[in-house]
């Protein structure tokens, strides 16, 4: 099982209103917050994002070696659309709308989000 999750960012502003925001919406919560970084956690996981001195300025690129993306559960079809409709209010755009929701496939309804930053998020509704 994964302890925790690094994300370095370009711009912590910027991720925390994209990112930030649907990690609460899912259910993640503020943990702690300082100057370059802040952290989210569920149960005893949890991702940071974090925007450092050492962090290089440059966009994330998901199709270079490292994250593609992150993956989460939703527990229904609605509730994945619910928060798509709210996610586009918060920087994100719908990746492969024509396919929408079977970009992944006709078994599997999911949602793929991408913010600003190049950062891809897929929500796949369980049931």
């Amino acid at each position: 099982m994964l302890h925790h999750l690094e994300i370095w960012v370009e711009d912590l502003v910027a991720s925390t209103a994209s990112l930030g925001w649907l990690l609460t919406r899912l259910g993640y919560r503020l943990e702690s917050q300082w100057a370059d970084g802040a952290s989210y956690a569920q149960d005893k996981f949890y991702i940071v994002l974090e925007s450092g001195p050492d962090v290089r300025k440059q966009a994330h690129d998901r199709l270079a070696p490292g994250l593609n993306h992150l993956a989460f559960s939703v527990a229904t079809r609605g509730e994945a659309e619910m928060i798509v409709r709210e996610a586009l209010e918060h920087g994100f755009t719908l990746m492969f709308p024509e396919k929408h929701p079977y970009a992944g496939g006709p078994e599997h309804y999911a949602a793929y989000l991408e913010d600003a930053a190049g950062f891809e998020v897929e929500l796949v509704a369980t049931q």
